[in-house]
């Protein structure tokens, strides 16, 4: 069925070109759908050298990841746009019309938004600058090519001892630093004994680095703890909802901080529109990212499909 749309308008419109984007878009240009990716350039796995635990592309660069799924969507039709998405709004007609950051507006009867989200780091000298290289955050993502290394794991404010007990299962040697956080539970300490983890108290005000290299982690009162690789949660993570919000969908509460609500296919409280990828949650790695934004475009084309026999049934016109 060919259903007439405007120049400025497209059947569905992707926020966020991250991996759950360029997936929803893949699904979506195979699917025959005039789609458009507004991306702003953005990744969260930017600061990251190499990505693991994909599979057939374990140890690929997040830059050439995206760079392999950009050409693949444009090989079926899908624009691409740098840019960022600034305003939304419903259209009047069922649809929504989006205002980019350059003032031009487009349309869209479909939305899929997938930009992610920003990881609030402690405030601690030197984390930044090392994040995705020597102060990591997820031993699923990194554990392998730093196993048995001397860890450091800075304690989480809600969580102080979670972290440490993971990681110790890809290193004999960790030590857990309170930093600000209060003292584990009678059971965290515990387990971090059985873990073998030793606990070093004390505010960390920043590293010790020799020839770009982490060696050791300070603390305030003068010691330095030697370490060459550092985990660190995000104190809190913030989705980029920005659009989510405008458009009024439901978000809820986690101890990670705020995220939309979706169902099993990503489809918000919003009718048309659907989310996916980090935007939703905190733990949607890339594999997981693909697969939710793989389920929202199937979900999105299927919905356009029926809903477009139906008003065709119903002698009403389409698009």
């Amino acid at each position: 069925m060919n259903v007439h749309l405007e120049n400025d308008t497209y059947e569905a419109v992707v926020v966020g070109g991250g991996a759950a984007g360029l997936s929803a878009a893949l699904v979506l240009g195979r699917s025959r759908r005039r789609t458009l990716v507004v991306d702003a350039g953005e990744p969260r796995n930017a600061p990251t050298a190499h990505m693991q635990g994909v599979l057939s592309r374990d140890g690929m660069s997040p830059a050439d990841y995206l760079a392999a799924g950009r050409a693949e969507i444009v090989a079926y039709g899908v624009e691409l746009r740098s840019g960022e998405v600034t305003g939304a709004a419903p259209d009047g007609n069922g649809g929504f019309v989006l205002t980019l950051a350059d003032g031009e507006t487009v349309g869209a009867r479909r939305l899929v938004v997938t930009t992610g989200l920003v990881d609030e780091l402690p405030v601690i000298d030197g984390l930044a600058d090392r994040w995705g290289r020597d102060v990591l955050h997820c031993p699923y993502c990194h554990g392998w090519e730093v196993r048995d290394e001397a860890f450091g794991v800075i304690a989480h404010p809600t969580m102080p001892a979670h972290q440490a007990l993971m990681v110790a299962h890809w290193s004999k040697d960790v030590t857990l630093f309170l930093h600000t956080s209060a003292e584990p539970s009678e059971h965290e300490a515990a387990l971090l004994d059985a873990a073998g983890v030793r606990i070093a108290r004390g505010e960390v005000t920043g590293f010790a680095v020799e020839d770009d290299r982490l060696t050791g982690v300070r603390i305030a009162d003068g010691r330095t703890v030697a370490r060459s690789v550092v985990f660190a949660a995000a104190t809190r993570l913030a989705a980029r909802d920005g659009v989510l919000r405008q458009l009024g969908a439901e978000l809820r509460e986690t101890p990670f901080g705020e995220f939309v609500v979706v169902d099993e296919v990503g489809r918000t409280s919003v009718p048309g529109v659907w989310a996916a990828g980090n935007v939703t949650g905190p733990q949607e790695q890339v594999v997981n990212a693909v697969s939710r934004g793989y389920r929202a475009a199937a979900a999105l084309n299927s919905e356009l499909v029926f809903g477009d026999l139906e008003e065709r049934v119903a002698g009403r016109p389409v698009g």
